[in-house]
């Protein structure tokens, strides 16, 4: 891709380097952005080699979320795919990879760029990053998913303090309150992602998508019914394994 396309996409063998591309406009979400965004994430989806993806932003900011501008020009109104199924739904289109997303959150992640930040499996945040929630302040409902992951991340009181009182919180306290995985120095952000991207590569492509699946799955369910489906999932794929697919040796080197 050129550098002038609002999303890049940076295949590295197994991991996928997909970076928001807008950093004059902080990365805002476009129409022509979210449009390029869920394409890359279909092609990912048809590889038959990427196992994980990091998501970024070039600039200073993650994501500012929704292009105001855009916006207020009246052609800021949801997609076809959106108004049949919810961007929530979709995961902005990410759903259409059935890997893990890290989100290497490399600043500002506001209102849509929260949600796009909380639809990734795993959150590693640069010091410099800041989190908020502005949806009411703008006068909009959410509809990528906030309302429903972030309490379940943070807590009712925490999440009810973000989204109702626009709270913005930096990245020590995202860290604290369970938003991010953890903080480092911006300088270390990328490489960092790139390690845990290449350490999860190690487990074998369909054992990895099953089980991230499984996860989401049973997040999605009661715990009774989590244990139930895990059972069943269990039951059907274990039927399959073979001694052959384990590393040993890879298995006790880390112990």
């Amino acid at each position: 891709m050129q550098s002038e396309d609002p999303v890049l996409l940076d295949i590295r063998g197994e991991v996928a380097l997909v970076t928001l591309n807008r950093p004059a406009a902080r990365n805002a979400l476009s129409r022509a952005l979210m449009a390029c965004f869920a394409e890359i994430f279909a092609e990912l989806g048809r590889s038959d080699t990427v196992k994980v993806a990091i998501l970024t932003g070039t600039g200073t900011a993650f994501c500012a979320g929704a292009d105001l501008k855009e916006l207020a020009l009246g052609s800021g109104g949801l997609q076809a795919a959106d108004e049949a199924m919810g961007a929530g739904h979709t995961r902005f289109g990410m759903a259409a990879f059935p890997g893990p997303v890290i989100a290497a959150i490399n600043g500002p992640a506001m209102t849509g760029g929260l949600e796009l930040a909380l639809n990734c499996d795993i959150r590693l945040a640069s010091s410099h990053a800041r989190f908020a929630d502005t949806h009411g302040l703008v006068g909009v409902i959410p509809g990528g998913r906030i309302s429903a992951l972030l309490p379940r991340l943070i807590g009712l009181s925490r999440a009810k303090e973000m989204s109702l009182g626009a709270r913005i919180i930096d990245a020590a306290t995202a860290e604290h309150w369970g938003l991010v995985n953890r903080v480092v120095e911006p300088d270390q952000l990328l490489p960092e992602a790139l390690a845990l991207a290449t350490e999860i590569a190690r487990v074998e492509r369909d054992i990895l998508f099953t089980y991230n699946r499984l996860i989401d799955e049973g997040y999605d369910l009661a715990y009774g019914a989590a244990v139930d489906n895990e059972h069943i999932r269990s039951r059907d794929a274990n039927q399959q394994f073979r001694r052959d697919r384990v590393d040993i040796g890879a298995l006790t080197s880390r112990r």
